[in-house]
């Protein structure tokens, strides 16, 4: 059996409480709104997120809201570009999706990234009915100011790359 990540342990806990507690559920879904984000700091500190850099507790508080939007039972396995390309009828030949694709790919830290993905994880909620997959999604945001070009360069292939067959079936 495998440990489980930070990011796994994360997200798994979220989707756990979430259906436990809906009072729990509205708070999160506020964690990505710098104005009301603090509600969501109890939970971040239980992983060990330092609440004083916003590169760090940023991809946290995104996830968490994005968790607590969507109607998903768990963890999906639909990477980012793969979504993007979802959320239109001519997938990755859609001139939004290349434009929404573009402005992420064009971000120089992970604060940026976190504020472009927030419209646009909403985007994907409301469009693809494939669960994300939060926790790499999660992993990304983390490492996204050391290794901006390498998840940019996976978000590019995801989203340019032939859908997978049971993605096909599932839409």
């Amino acid at each position: 059996m495998s440990k489980q990540t930070q990011e796994e342990a994360f997200v798994g806990f979220l989707f756990q409480r979430c259906v436990q507690d809906k009072g729990f559920a509205a708070r999160l879904r506020r964690a990505d709104n710098p104005a009301t984000e603090f509600q969501s700091w109890d939970t971040l500190v239980l992983f060990d997120v330092n609440l004083e850099y916003p590169a760090e507790r940023m991809p946290f508080a995104l996830v968490a809201a994005a968790v607590a939007r969507c109607q998903q039972p768990g963890n999906g396995t639909l990477r980012l570009g793969n979504a993007i390309a979802h959320c239109y009828d001519e997938g990755n030949q859609s001139d939004q999706a290349k434009a929404r694709l573009r402005r992420l790919l064009a971000c120089d830290s992970v604060e940026e990234v976190c504020r472009i993905l927030r419209p646009l994880l909403s985007l994907i909620h409301s469009r693809v009915p494939l669960a994300l997959d939060y926790a790499r999604l999660l992993n990304e945001l983390r490492w996204f100011d050391r290794s901006a070009q390498q998840a940019k360069a996976r978000w590019a292939q995801q989203f340019y790359s032939k859908p997978v067959e049971a993605d096909k079936e599932q839409l």
